[in-house]
């Protein structure tokens, strides 16, 4: 019997999801129009069940490649893709969202959003939050390779990282476009760990 009820201890045990000192933040998770965008629903539901509050800002192109209504039932929270989602409220949504985010992830980030950030575009909500958020920001790559290391992408990368935003990625390998190289998406659970250790390093120097 003891045997019995130790080994339910230790399954039940392996189904908690472990809580890092950064928890309980809110992540606007910036999802653009790469192919990779299908893999932000498995981010979402990371970073979810490390007990943070997710709300997904989608780019028109994303809504292509993943429906709205997955991230919303995937983070339990409206999903904004465009300024007239927020008719019904006198506050504009995506300002409080940047006020209220610990985190702005971006992921997968396509050559055109680094090139909108860099210049400090604003025609959608994505780039607007990340111009208005105080925010740490941690940025996820996803394109051609050739788009990657085109002069213009590796000075808006430099220009970015020199605002202090953090990029992780991207990685070599086979990519959509049939070319082999480095613009692959970050491994997804690297990306979701990343994003706890920038919430636990703010919660840090906060304190």
């Amino acid at each position: 019997m003891k045997r019995n009820s130790s080994k339910r201890i230790e399954k039940g045990a392996a189904r908690k999801v472990v809580r890092l000192r950064g928890a309980g933040k809110t992540i606007v998770l910036g999802v653009t129009g790469s192919i990779a965008a299908y893999k932000s629903a498995e981010l979402a539901s990371l970073l979810v069940k490390q007990g943070h509050q997710v709300f997904a800002v989608m780019t028109h192109d994303a809504t292509e490649f993943i429906t709205p209504l997955t991230l919303q039932t995937l983070s339990k929270n409206p999903v904004m893709t465009s300024f007239f989602d927020e008719k019904e409220n006198w506050r504009p949504g995506h300002i409080e969202l940047a006020d209220r985010a610990n985190l702005l992830l971006i992921a997968p980030a396509t050559a055109n959003i680094l090139a909108e950030l860099a210049h400090g575009l604003a025609s959608h909500p994505l780039a607007a939050i990340a111009l208005a958020t105080r925010a740490p920001i941690l940025i996820a790559p996803a394109m051609n390779g050739k788009m990657w290391s085109h002069p213009a992408t590796i000075e808006n990368v430099e220009t970015l990282k020199s605002r202090g935003v953090e990029f992780i990625g991207p990685e070599e390998g086979m990519l959509a476009c049939g070319y082999e190289g480095l613009g692959r998406l970050w491994k997804v659970d690297d990306i979701a760990f990343r994003a706890e250790f920038l919430l636990a390093r703010q919660e840090n120097l906060i304190a």
